[in-house]
């Protein structure tokens, strides 16, 4: 897996697999930034969500483009961009939709 504290980009469905699988073994919170890059928000909150990583090692963060892995964005129904979903032992476990960093830390800090 990739070094703690940074937003790891997913290209296809087997890393996916992959990173899903390790970040249940772990038990560690997952964060997952469904984006795309004609999407405003998600350019916005892009430099906010690198940040938060930084400072929580604790937390896996991965990004999916929705255009790139559009398999992986049907199968949890992602309707608009961001969509960040919080997933701990293979389960999600939270959702916020929008660009909003205080609901994002407040969430990151939930279930963490």
């Amino acid at each position: 897996m990739a070094e703690e504290g940074q937003v790891i980009g997913v290209h296809t469905v087997e890393q996916w697999k992959d990173l899903f699988a390790k970040g249940k073994e772990s038990k560690k919170l997952v964060v997952v930034d469904f984006t795309a890059s004609w999407c405003g928000p998600c350019r916005f909150i892009a430099p906010i969500l690198a940040d938060i990583a930084k400072k929580t090692p604790h937390v896996i963060f991965l990004k999916v483009d929705v255009d790139e892995l559009t398999e992986i964005s049907v199968e949890y129904d992602i309707q608009a961009m961001p969509t960040f979903l919080f997933i701990k032992d293979g389960e999600v476990k939270d959702k916020v939709v929008g660009a909003k960093k205080e609901e994002l830390l407040a969430t990151i800090t939930k279930h963490a």
